[in-house]
């Protein structure tokens, strides 16, 4: 029964498949590309500079009671060129305001004039510090300028007058992913800055972490708007759910498929001849062979990564504001400073539990917490703040921790599609092991993962994406993608050629 209709049922779900097939392999083969052909930037991270002690003239509770600013989520403080200002977020994931700390008026327009700002060091590099000055003259004539300074004027014109380089065309608030800045991308709020070059190249930015978030130029975009069309099927989306289960369905029947061409091939032999159908046959039969357990890889892990989009995970409450009194906050720099031995480079503040703390990165990243009263530093202050973090987002207790350890760059089940760097990995025992990923430096769950979780993961990273080939390098992966993808492609396309042959011969 079985080997009297194989024929017939392998023709049948080849055709189904064929164009789906067809168009992932296409997409996949040109995957590798959309990777390496990208934007150049200078940077993607920005070296840290010392907060210059002496530009803030304003204490931030005058600063606050200035603007009306009663309660806050947290607050920085950031450089606009020789220009320093709070960057104080009222609640969290609202962009945030600037207020001078020189005389705590609040910059307007300010987050986007600080996008900008970070964008154009991101694209062009950083500036160099200014020259310190050469003599005494010029020192009283620097400070003579800085008593009549404005650093907001300045500020906006150090922003906006920028001629160097590319000029910026727009900057735009992006609170939600769209269909150029995906999913993918994970950071949310961030701004879309884009400059006047011909390659029409836009650099995402997230002003509350100084972070590059992603950049794309017009070349890249359409890179993207193809696979979007042929391998993710964005225009599905509408569907919901829909869209996944034919995918799932899909792959399975590839998968299907693909073990019924491997019964014909060893229940059957290859026929001699020098016929072009003969020679076509054969072409079909040893390139699916070779290509055939990259098809069982590509559908299986396809098949479970659409079918893993039909669940819905459970939201974790990372989005809470802090709500700090601003009568509870002051900031004596010069008593902080004392109690750290290196310069400070950041500067937050943020809540461990019922307490405040501010939060000091130094030059050589380490990282503080000093009591926000009394200056004492809190020993082992970030390992207790992400405990209070993951304690927040599991319900978990904290002696429920059975591991805790620092994650300074992506491997195994923290990947780099979760962006965030550095983390805090906090595993329980309960709940299939689940592991909590958070980030001190802004209060996010960077990942939740649990040992159901890594099989999916690990399938579709190994097998669809062929991170067994990491040990080689990229350029190996992606030769090994686009060699498995390219397979695919010859043998659909031979076998649509049988498939026409055999239409055209039966109805001679």
């Amino acid at each position: 029964m079985i080997r009297k209709n194989i024929y017939k049922w392998h023709r049948i779900s080849s055709l189904i498949i064929a164009i789906p097939v067809l168009l992932w392999a296409i997409s996949g083969l040109m995957h590798p590309l959309m990777t390496t052909i990208k934007p150049q930037m200078a940077t993607q991270s920005l070296a840290l500079q010392p907060i210059d002690s002496a530009a803030l003239e304003t204490p931030l509770p005058r600063a606050l009671e200035q603007n009306k600013i009663t309660h806050f989520h947290t607050m920085r403080l950031v450089q606009i060129d020789n220009n320093w200002f709070y960057q104080v977020q009222l609640k969290n994931g609202d962009p945030p305001v600037y207020l001078s700390t020189k005389n705590g008026k609040s910059l307007r327009n300010g987050d986007k004039l600080y996008a900008q700002y970070i964008a154009k060091q991101f694209l062009q590099g950083q500036p160099q510090p200014p020259a310190e000055a050469q003599d005494e003259h010029a020192g009283h004539d620097m400070k003579e300028e800085s008593s009549s300074h404005d650093c907001c004027d300045a500020a906006t014109t150090c922003v906006l007058a920028d001629t160097s380089g590319a000029l910026v065309e727009s900057v735009e608030l992006v609170t939600g992913f769209n269909k150029e800045y995906k999913y993918v991308n994970r950071l949310l709020p961030v701004y879309k800055v884009q400059f006047d070059r011909e390659d029409g190249i836009r650099v995402y930015v997230e002003t509350m972490q100084d972070r590059f978030a992603y950049a794309v130029d017009n070349k890249r975009a359409g890179f993207d708007r193809f696979f979007a069309l042929c391998h993710t099927w964005d225009w599905l989306s509408a569907t919901g759910r829909f869209k996944y289960l034919l995918m799932g369905l899909i792959t399975g029947l590839g998968f299907l498929t693909t073990i019924m061409g491997l019964y014909i091939f060893f229940i059957t032999k290859t026929k001699k001849g020098k016929q072009p159908l003969a020679r076509t046959r054969r072409t079909h039969r040893i390139v699916s062979l070779i290509a055939c357990a990259f098809t069982l890889m590509f559908t299986f892990s396809g098949g479970l990564h659409a079918l893993e989009k039909l669940k819905t995970p459970d939201p974790i409450a990372d989005n809470l504001s802090n709500e700090i009194p601003a009568s509870a906050v002051t900031l004596n720099y010069s008593r902080l400073q004392a109690e750290i031995p290196f310069a400070v480079c950041d500067l937050s503040i943020t809540r461990i539990d019922s307490a405040l703390y501010w939060r000091a990165v130094t030059k050589n990243k380490k990282v503080e917490y000093l009591h926000a009263a009394h200056y004492t530093i809190l020993p082992n202050g970030e390992e207790q703040h992400a405990l209070s973090l993951a304690t927040t987002f599991s319900g978990h207790a904290a002696r429920d921790v059975v591991k805790m350890e620092r994650i300074t760059k992506f491997a195994g089940e923290y990947g780099f599609v979760n962006k965030r760097l550095p983390v805090w990995k906090l595993s329980y025992a309960s709940n299939n092991n689940e592991r909590y990923y958070v980030e001190t430096s802004t209060g996010k769950c960077a990942a939740q993962v649990t040992d159901k979780d890594l099989f999916e993961g690990y399938s579709f990273a190994l097998l669809h994406k062929h991170h067994f080939m990491d040990w080689a390098g990229k350029s190996a992966r992606d030769i090994s993608t686009m060699i498995a993808a390219g397979l695919q492609v010859i043998m659909v396309l031979v076998g649509l050629f049988l498939f026409y042959r055999w239409i055209k011969r039966k109805r001679s």
